[in-house]
């Protein structure tokens, strides 16, 4: 059965209220759509398999009876299975009645092939190019995994509604676009993601989703003479020629951001009416809503946090997971921070930090050159 609606400032607001008493005042943000967790559950990571399924079900259902009200997946993830987890977790808690549609935020990506690796290709052509209701060739995949083709991306909006049980999207990412510019040139690439866009608005006008993005690996932190950079700017102009007179609903960007990749905040890879600033400054300036992934570096912070670092945290975070997570969401300007959980365990240390204000900007600016500090003595090349 399908499950109607889509995420609102009233219901998000209402699951505010029923969970304020066991959060910091900082913990929720609020946007012009939604009122958002600051922290947030991802789905990618495990294997394509039934164990995993049922954690991540567990997961969802947990996460959201803690707090957590932004949930985010993506097509290709475990060829499909996150997202149908997802939607199996939220099913259970509607069935429940400990949450309603309007107040959960669900995040879902396409233009990534859901294949194993091996059959992509195959797979591709005789789904898409193979058949004559298609206009798609295999010029349009870019090596043997990328395709950001207007039919595809419709295509693959809705076999995503299908696997999440919904009947809108309430921010649908475009998957890692800059992956195009290893294959054609820059001005045949923000073509593709102007026809791309069209078929985003075309989503809209439709209800299938309620507002879209880009979440990007690489293409917002390296500079403008790498061959993978994206121009936030160019693309929030494409976005509204697209929506001609209405105002476009391109709304969000999700990066990587955590203690060890700073470039969102201290690099300056974006170019804003001819001064150069780093993207959480440029997200500012665009009125675009920025989402953190890779919180936790992969957990890989683990045992690596100096002592200098982690006493600045005080005596209430007391492993390196907290300490990085709450780094992460706590950058200015950030709606919410990523982050995969499965084991109960492991929900119940991150969400420990719901009850934690955030840091004020001067104690997070001080944290983060200690950091740099660190990075630099390491010889690190990660900022």
């Amino acid at each position: 059965m399908t499950i109607l609606g889509k995420a609102t400032l009233e219901g998000t607001r209402r699951y505010r209220e029923r969970h304020k008493k066991h959060c910091a005042p900082t913990y929720f943000r609020e946007t012009d759509e939604f009122i958002a967790s600051s922290i947030g559950i991802g789905s990618l990571v495990g294997e394509p398999d039934e164990q995993t399924n049922a954690l991540v079900v567990k997961a969802v259902v947990e996460s959201v009876r803690r707090g957590v009200n932004l949930i985010d997946s993506s097509i290709s993830y475990r060829y499909q299975q996150g997202e149908r987890s997802v939607g199996e977790g939220i099913q259970r808690l509607l069935e429940s009645g400990e949450t309603s549609r309007d107040e959960l935020i669900i995040c879902t990506k396409g233009g990534i092939l859901p294949y194993p690796e091996k059959n992509r290709a195959n797979l591709f052509y005789k789904q898409y190019v193979e058949q004559s209701n298609y206009s798609i060739n295999m010029s349009d995949l870019v090596e043997t995994r990328y395709c950001i083709h207007p039919e595809y991306l419709r295509d693959q909006i809705n076999q995503s509604l299908t696997n999440l049980g919904l009947q809108t999207i309430d921010v649908y990412y475009i998957h890692n676009p800059e992956r195009q510019l290893t294959d054609i040139t820059p001005n045949i690439f923000y073509d593709r993601l102007r026809d791309a866009f069209k078929a985003m608005e075309d989503a809209i006008n439709a209800g299938q989703i309620a507002a879209y993005g880009l979440a990007t690996w690489e293409g917002f932190r390296v500079p403008p003479t790498s061959q993978k950079h994206l121009d936030l700017a160019r693309i929030k102009s494409i976005a509204q020629e697209v929506a001609r007179n209405k105002e476009n609903r391109f709304r969000f960007i999700q990066f990587p951001l955590n203690m060890v990749m700073l470039e969102a905040l201290l690099v300056p890879t974006q170019n804003i009416e001819g001064e150069k600033v780093p993207l959480l400054e440029a997200t500012y300036r665009l009125g675009i809503t920025p989402i953190a992934s890779y919180s936790l570096y992969q957990a890989q912070v683990v045992g690596q946090i100096p002592e200098i670092i982690t006493s600045a945290f005080g005596n209430n975070l007391w492993t390196d997971c907290q300490c990085a997570l709450q780094y992460t969401r706590s950058a200015p300007g950030l709606l919410t921070a990523l982050v995969g959980m499965k084991a109960i365990e492991h929900i119940e240390e991150n969400l420990s930090l719901t009850a934690f204000p955030t840091f004020e900007r001067e104690k997070f600016q001080g944290l983060t050159d200690s950091i740099v500090q660190v990075l630099k003595s390491m010889g690190s090349n990660a900022i």
